[in-house]
């Protein structure tokens, strides 16, 4: 592999212009811009990989799905999933440089989308043609799936995974990124978190009126406030009952990596500021309700008026956004029911819920075939162990190729945790982009080896 790793090194300014030209090219599904155009971007740097490319239409009105496949020289298939959405750019005041506009200054290239996921693209592109100059071919087959709503909950991609079933077939599949920990190591994530996206909303009057009539009209805000405040106790209990009932213990092979990851708790601490993690939590019992425990989150309230000043209204409606991150068992349709019955059964069936977005957890067995693959393979390339993570605390569409597909997923890629995604001034390393790209090339010639 040293010809394909010298390869990687001296085409790096080919790949970072890539990059940058990807980047440069908005892609915001949250907004509508540039998907169209992106779309046939990605598909042209697939084409100049030599990989046959379609681009297939969304299910459901959803945005276009890129995919490609190039046959290699065993009947072994390794799918990558990416997506080529971003986040929008917002607050623009707070970037450094324009959010489209790629720079790069100390090692260090800044752009919208160069982390979550441009670059993971880009590294495993560079990948497949460094390993294909080298050697003439690839050892195993590969296929890309490339959709454009990973940044808006995915809303269409289980219904396309579903119908493309023969289409995406593979043996494994690489997940859209990961990266490396505070250290340096890189991280092996083998699972994610599910999701439950809800509104809740409180409707009194008719209109909002002035406030001193709170003597005998009923504020919208208090009785969401009052809702809310019975979802979870203050020892950060949920209380909806059954909401627990199918959550799957973590297995004993599990719970010994967490015990084995390097506490980054401290970090975390310190660069957001705080004193102390809820409950007082650090180190191995951080890591264990981190990664397994489900969560209730309120993620915004709205009511009334929040400007500048005073307005003494009292406010005809209150609404609240939560989110739930799911484990194994749990089930976003169960957890909806479960919510709703535990509203009406304490008083609260004037409570409105929309449900926004759900998504199902997806767990990897530790002891996976390719897991072992992607682990050994990034020891050699980094020259470090690395640290294998049960599931990551956050969400992404993995059920839909562990479940739907049925094939092991596991992440890795060419983040670091400075990388800011999803806040201005997102950026990543040239030397990580570089290790994971090397990574790749790892994985492609050890997964070849095992047919």
């Amino acid at each position: 592999m040293q010809g394909v790793y010298e390869y990687i090194d001296a085409h790096l300014e080919e790949s970072l212009e890539d990059l940058m030209h990807l980047c440069r090219q908005p892609s915001v599904s949250a907004q509508g811009i540039g998907i169209e155009e992106t779309a046939e971007l990605v598909a042209e740097m697939l084409q100049e990989c030599n990989i046959k490319v379609q681009i297939l239409p969304g299910v459901g009105g959803g945005y276009p799905v890129v995919y490609g496949e190039l046959a290699g020289d065993s009947p072994m298939t390794l799918l990558f999933y990416n997506h080529y959405d971003v986040q929008p750019p917002e607050p623009l005041e707070e970037w450094s440089s324009p959010p489209f506009e790629p720079t790069i200054s100390n090692g260090i290239l800044r752009c919208r989308g160069v982390a979550d996921n441009k670059g993971n693209i880009v590294a495993r592109l560079s990948a497949i043609r460094a390993y294909q100059a080298v050697k003439g071919h690839l050892p195993i087959s590969i296929k890309f799936c490339i959709e454009g709503e990973e940044e808006i909950g995915s809303p269409h991609l289980a219904a396309f995974v579903e119908q493309n079933r023969l289409l995406l077939k593979a043996d494994a599949c690489v997940w859209e990124g990961g990266g490396v920990n505070w250290q340096g190591q890189p991280v092996i994530t083998f699972g994610c978190k599910g999701l439950l996206y809800v509104e809740l909303v409180a409707r009194e009057a008719a209109r909002d009126i002035h406030s001193s009539t709170a003597t005998v009209v009923p504020n919208p805000a208090w009785r969401l406030i009052w809702a809310l405040s019975s979802l979870k106790d203050k020892d950060e209990k949920i209380l909806i009952d059954g909401f627990y009932d199918a959550v799957r213990p973590p297995t004993q092979s599990e719970v010994e990596a967490v015990r084995a990851m390097p506490s980054e708790d401290r970090e975390l601490k310190e660069s957001l500021g705080l004193k102390s993690f809820l409950l007082g939590l650090s180190g191995f019992e951080f890591g264990l309700r981190h990664l397994f425990d489900p969560t209730c989150n309120i993620c915004g309230i709205t009511s009334g008026y929040g400007g500048e000043g005073s307005k003494t209204v009292l406010p005809c409606v209150a609404g609240a956004k939560i989110d739930f991150r799911l484990v194994p068992d749990q089930r976003p349709e169960d957890v909806l029911a479960k919510l709703r019955e535990h509203l009406d059964r304490n008083g609260f069936e004037d409570i409105e819920i929309a449900s926004l977005s759900g998504e199902n957890p997806a767990r990897t067995p530790l002891d996976s075939p390719f897991g072992k693959v992607v682990c050994q393979t990034a020891r050699e390339v980094y020259e470090l162990d690395p640290v294998v993570v049960p599931t990551m605390a956050a969400t992404g569409p993995m059920s839909c190729f562990t479940d739907t597909l049925g094939i092991p997923t596991v992440c890795m890629g060419v983040e670091y945790p400075d990388d800011r995604a999803h806040a201005p001034d997102e950026n990543i390393r040239i030397t990580d982009f570089v290790k994971g790209t090397k990574h790749v090339a790892g994985i492609l010639d050890r997964f070849g080896q095992r047919v």
